[in-house]
């Protein structure tokens, strides 16, 4: 077992390293701990405050956090934080911990074993609701906009290729759509077998933006019902979860034909020269919200201050992430290629966290905002963000039932936290850690109606139900699940 050790961090707070994990044995010289929380004087909180911090100086009730995160790069902003000493600054000694999948990752928060975590947009919001486990989880940060892609196997795409355009020079013509599937999903049929892809979660961005693109080419994803959870009543395209590190081995194997994933997983398959990604989430819905930030809403409560500490930090990594054009990103991806973050080769980080991604093996192509950290507010949580991700679970069954606009909004509310964000938010300007400028202040937490998707449907937070009834294939109206049909509710 490794000795613990005593050392003074660079922002001059005690700790105690065990392993791989920092516990902090003292606020100050001379003073232990307990000694200090009692003190609990402006000056003892002012002295631990970085230089230039010190006109909103915190004190977190709980100094000493656990928070999980999946190996993808979007959990970017933890990772930034801990290694640039935002979360120190704010007087949290935190340790980064991976988890084995999301379903692990969300049970530990809830059992209090880890205190957040870095989350699928749909996961607070289905265990609010309570389909799967039961419990309210709040989001006070959106961690990034975009960042998943779409791969299939090279022989899906030998059978793709013919019926995409192609380009002056020869390249297929982008945004590929699902239609160009028909071919394959026909001569397995006719072999006996199905069409099978692979998400990461049932309520996972990666789930939802799939089935759009699926069903956007008229290739049906099936439904869920409280008596079929597997998602595939009716399905053309049976989905599955498979962990993201997997999915690369997954696809080798032939389990399945193709996934839906973040980086740096398509891209390993390039790397591999065993599938091509086909479409990323920026062309199926641009700049589309993608994790999120949780913790139980008891925890909020119980710790305000160490919420806002919190979000105070993760804001300041993202800020890091995206300023001066990218300009940091080769540094982030030399971090995210450690063994304890991601753990996956910097030239295969690389390749889509600078800015470019690779498609078919050669065919690189710019794509600056595949991944967004902070830019276009990507880290407030919109309300209108979260109506987005209750429609996809009505359309296709997760809610069984008919609901009306006003409780789409009630749970939207209930789960996304702008007014933490933004009191996090005028602590940093007050610091003068931020811009005024970098916040929409005075956001309703709505975006304006937009129809930045694959197949130019209108999205309105505002009219959830239109919107579910305006898309072709899905649930509408008061439909639902009786066995293996639709009928009217």
């Amino acid at each position: 077992m490794t000795k613990p050790t005593d050392q003074t961090t660079p922002r001059g707070l005690h700790v105690r390293r065990i392993g791989k994990a920092m516990v902090r044995t003292s606020a100050l010289p001379g003073l232990d701990r307990r000694a200090f929380l009692a003190a609990g004087t402006v000056a003892a909180a002012l002295a631990l405050a970085p230089r230039g911090a010190r006109s909103a100086a915190l004190k977190p009730e709980k100094d000493e956090l656990k928070l999980g995160f999946i190996k993808l790069t979007d959990m970017a902003p933890l990772a930034v934080a801990k290694e640039n000493g935002y979360f120190e600054d704010e007087g949290l000694i935190v340790t980064l911990e991976p988890q084995a999948n999301w379903k692990v990752l969300l049970d530990r928060v809830i059992t209090g074993e880890l205190d957040g975590a870095h989350m699928l947009a749909g996961q607070p919001l289905a265990a609010t609701i309570g389909f799967g486990t039961k419990a309210h989880i709040v989001t006070p940060f959106s961690m990034d906009l975009n960042g998943n892609a779409i791969t299939v196997s090279k022989e899906i795409w030998a059978s793709m290729k013919p019926q995409i355009p192609k380009d002056a020079s020869g390249k297929p013509v982008h945004p590929i759509k699902a239609d160009t599937l028909r071919p394959a999903i026909e001569k397995l049929k006719a072999e006996g077998k199905r069409f099978k892809m692979g998400m990461v979660f049932p309520v996972s961005t990666h789930n939802y933006e799939l089935r759009y693109w699926l069903a956007s080419g008229g290739v049906h994803p099936g439904y869920y019902s409280p008596d079929d959870v597997s998602g595939t009543i009716a399905a053309e395209a049976l989905l599955s979860v498979t962990p993201p590190p997997q999915m690369p081995a997954t696809l080798e194997a032939g389990t399945i034909n193709g996934y839906c994933v973040g980086e740096p997983w398509n891209q390993a398959a390039v790397f591999k020269d065993i599938g091509v990604p086909v479409i990323t989430d920026y062309e199926i819905w641009k700049d589309n919200p993608e994790k999120v930030f949780g913790i139980t809403a008891a925890f909020a409560e119980k710790y305000p201050n160490t919420t806002l500490a919190l979000t105070k930090a993760l804001i300041r990594a993202a800020m890091w992430l995206d300023e001066n054009g990218n300009a940091n990103r080769t540094k982030a991806v030399e971090l995210l290629s450690k063994s304890e973050y991601v753990g996956a080769d910097k030239a295969v980080i690389a390749n889509s966290m600078t800015g470019t991604f690779e498609y078919e093996k050669g065919d690189k192509r710019e794509i600056p905002d595949f991944n967004v950290f902070f830019r276009y507010f990507a880290t407030y949580p919109y309300y209108s963000d979260a109506v987005w991700y209750l429609t996809q679970m009505r359309r296709w069954g997760q809610i069984a039932d008919a609901k009306d606009d006003a409780w789409y909004h009630a749970i939207a509310k209930s789960v996304y936290r702008p007014d933490l964000y933004l009191a996090a938010a005028k602590l940093l300007v007050a610091d003068g850690k931020a811009k005024k400028e970098d916040f929409p202040w005075d956001s309703d937490g709505f975006r304006a109606p937009t129809s930045q998707f694959l197949d130019n449907v209108t999205y309105d937070g505002r009219k959830p139900n239109a919107y579910v009834d305006s898309l072709k294939i899905g649930l509408k109206g008061k439909q639902k699940i009786d066995g293996a049909k639709v009928v009217d509710g």
